[in-house]
């Protein structure tokens, strides 16, 4: 008879993951929609803010996201105002994403959410960092 006991969900590292990132991201959630963004939106973002251009391909790998999910959170910047894509003038492959000044703006009406959301998110200092570190090694270690 098989052992069925890995297929118990309280034996999986997945769900945790899952259902905390969802709570998490749930805290994200009135702050945002006073921006109108989805959090996938405002990820994307604060890369924008961090470096205003970036290809298209390069914020895909910052963000863990793949062409399919990315181009529709492009499209719904730009129609938003946020950001503008264009071809790259020294290689047309390459699809770049630049903020806009209005895109750049909306950093200011945002400064205020990471704060407000670890105040939601009840860790102390030293445990945040190690979860930090974590996760960011597991991402690390997974193989696409």
């Amino acid at each position: 008879m098989p052992n069925y006991d890995a297929l118990k969900l309280e034996n999986q590292i997945c769900f945790p993951l899952y259902a905390a990132a969802r709570e998490v991201v749930k805290q994200y959630h009135p702050y945002l929609s006073e921006l109108g963004l989805t959090y996938t939106q405002y990820i994307a973002m604060m890369v924008f803010w961090e470096h205003r251009s970036i290809s298209v391909r390069d914020l895909g790998k910052k963000l863990f996201l793949d062409s399919g999910t990315l181009t529709p959170v492009l499209k719904s910047l730009e129609a938003k105002g946020y950001i503008t894509r264009a071809r790259c003038k020294e290689d047309e492959r390459v699809l770049i994403a630049e903020a806009t000044d209005a895109g750049m703006a909306l950093r200011e009406a945002a400064a205020h959410i990471p704060q407000k959301v670890a105040g939601c998110v009840k860790l102390e200092a030293d445990e945040a960092l190690a979860l930090y570190q974590t996760l960011y090694k597991l991402l690390g270690q997974i193989e696409n």
